[in-house]
């Protein structure tokens, strides 16, 4: 049977401990091998500016998931044109991994507008959708889809926003970020 892997995309300015309690959640109850934490260097639908740089988000993936064996950093979008669309990165990812079944991980808030993203259907039928919980979610049609499964995962509402806020004001982020990344953010004295 081909491994199953789930592909968490994101900015994951920084990653934290929302990311991982869904992650987790999704390898616990999914029948999933693993999780792949997709770092984007830049979203097409997202502004640049509050950015931390690419390599410094990829480490503080590796940082978080570290004690984790079945959580992978991936830096596959590095590589590929900027911006970078979902739908070409899962092309390759086939192209270069034909033995894993892939599955996207994608939030509730984004099931709406998902028919927006390119390629959405050869996605939505290659794939499909392994979907969790967020708050204020619109409706979407596609929550009946054959090839959407919603995943039961604590509703988390962290932004990294306000992380970065935070951060920025010399507020503790402590038990929102692992300790790892948060020795990441010190040493790099990132978002100040």
């Amino acid at each position: 049977m081909s491994r199953r892997v789930g592909l968490f995309f994101g900015s994951f300015n920084p990653i934290h401990v929302g990311h991982l309690i869904v992650a987790n959640t999704i390898i616990e109850f999914e029948a999933i091998d693993e999780v792949w934490f997709v770092v984007s260097p830049q979203n097409p639908f997202k502004k640049q500016s509050a950015l931390a740089h690419e390599f410094d988000r990829i480490d503080m993936v590796e940082a978080a998931i570290a004690d984790h064996f079945k959580m992978k950093a991936s830096d596959v979008e590095f590589q590929m044109p900027k911006p970078s669309y979902t739908a070409d990165t899962l092309a390759y990812l086939i192209d270069k991994h034909p033995e894993i079944d892939f599955k996207l991980i994608i939030g509730e808030d984004n099931l709406s507008h998902f028919p927006k993203w390119k390629n959405h259907e050869f996605i939505l039928n290659q794939f499909g959708l392994i979907v969790y919980p967020r708050p204020n979610a619109k409706p979407s049609e596609l929550t009946k889809h054959e090839n959407v499964k919603f995943v039961k995962a604590p509703m988390m509402d962290i932004s990294a926003t306000f992380i970065r806020d935070n951060i920025k004001n010399e507020r503790s982020v402590k038990y929102l970020l692992t300790d790892g990344v948060i020795e990441i953010v010190n040493a790099k004295n990132l978002y100040r």
